[in-house]
């Protein structure tokens, strides 16, 4: 059996000649830099800005239906777990808001200088983490 990668290779260019065109490599081969980091993070805060929603909607139809359901929730909320989760959530949802502030300053045509983007990348994890801290501490002084 021929090497899958050769039919893959295999093409034709704009004359119609055949030419052998290289594969990309996969995300195995690239050592990871700040950028990539960063752009794959935002996609898994993204999934668990979703999940996390998916809870507070359960939360308040918890609240919304009866006394028992709620009880069930905000137990499920109160405990080890539930904090695991609502700091997960809340991790999430700064860093996808300290995120969305560096690519609106993207759009804008600033900042794209390599020097530039790993500060910013940096800034935005620095400043998800202290707001992260400050949010939860702010609610457990709330309780």
């Amino acid at each position: 059996m021929a090497d899958v990668r050769e039919a893959l290779m295999s093409g034709r260019n704009s004359e119609g000649a055949r030419v052998r065109r290289p594969l990309s490599p996969h995300l195995q081969v690239y050592r990871p830099q700040i950028t990539s980091t960063l752009s794959i993070l935002h996609r898994l805060m993204g999934v668990a800005l979703a999940v996390g929603t998916l809870l507070f909607v359960w939360w308040l139809a918890a609240a919304a239906s009866s006394d028992a359901a709620f009880a069930l929730a905000a137990g499920l909320m109160g405990s080890v777990v539930g904090w695991v989760l609502i700091a997960g959530w809340t991790l999430a949802l700064w860093y996808h808001f300290c995120n969305g502030i560096r690519h609106l300053w993207w759009d804008v045509g600033r900042g794209f200088e390599l020097s530039e983007v790993h500060a910013t990348g940096k800034l935005v994890v620095a400043a998800s983490l202290v707001l992260t801290v400050l949010t939860l501490v702010a609610g457990a002084a709330m309780r």
